[in-house]
């Protein structure tokens, strides 16, 4: 029972198929995540170890945070860029193994930062697949100069392939900063005509929307719905994205 419920909007509730968030953890404690996930856990779909910060820290202390975020019905998996270094690395099937072992259920496959080739990420990506993987894709580049090279229609081909490689969802690049990169422009604000453009021709469940600002979290709710899925959400901001989902913040009442 929560506090003032009749006034409560409908949401789907988990496990979700659409209106997915995806949370970045970039190094809570143990007991500061659990008693996070306690109180914004239902809100939670999908848990990003930010970049190769699992690299970082204990396994031991991993292996506890990743079965304490799956309690939630959370999945969980390491940012594109630790897959990234396996590559640089050869140690594609070492990642895969030790990503089993530590009890990831999600692989997240990217070639942001390195030179990866679209048909070996194609390859990696129905690997991870048949590793028994749900498996997260990212389209896009972490230098703003290549990304801007890529044309929408590259984007959209890009997105169609991944998918049909075995991809569970595909991820549109939007960094931390989420200025001047996928559908941002140099200000943060969102590309309308760009994002009106690929959910034209792509399912939209399909695609996680990196959006780590306030701004771009309400323009994509207003403009493709309540469960529209996002991404690169800040542990802080669990709540603030539920609520703009669920029109109980002044951007969204009275319009979801």
């Amino acid at each position: 029972m929560k506090s003032f419920e009749f006034l409560l909007p409908d949401r789907i509730s988990k496990p979700r198929d659409s209106g997915l968030t995806m949370v970045l953890d970039k190094g809570l404690g143990l007991k500061n995540a659990e008693s996070l996930m306690e109180i914004s856990g239902e809100y939670v779909d999908l848990l990003k170890f930010g970049w190769g910060t699992s690299i970082l820290h204990d396994k031991d202390l991993i292996k506890d945070k990743v079965k304490m975020y799956q309690s939630f019905n959370i999945k969980t998996f390491t940012g594109g860029t630790l897959f990234e270094l396996a590559c640089l690395n050869n140690k594609i099937d070492e990642v895969f193994e030790e990503s089993k072992s530590i009890g990831f259920d999600a692989i997240e496959i990217s070639n942001g930062s390195i030179d990866m080739g679209e048909d070996d990420k194609l390859s990696f990506i129905k690997e991870a697949k048949n590793n028994g993987f749900f498996v997260l894709s990212e389209v896009g580049k972490k230098n703003i100069t290549k990304d801007k090279s890529i044309s929408l229609d590259e984007r959209i081909d890009a997105i169609k392939e991944e998918i049909n490689a075995g991809s569970d969802l595909v991820i549109m690049e939007g960094r931390e900063s989420g200025k001047s990169i996928g559908i941002y422009d140099d200000t943060g604000e969102v590309k309308l005509d760009v994002v009106n453009s690929i959910i034209d021709k792509i399912d939209v469940n399909n695609i996680l929307w990196e959006a780590p600002n306030k701004n771009q979290q309400v323009n994509l709710v207003l403009n493709i719905g309540q469960n529209v899925n996002l991404g690169n959400i800040s542990t802080t901001d669990i709540t603030s994205v539920e609520s703009i989902r669920r029109g109980l913040r002044g951007d969204t009442v009275g319009k979801v």
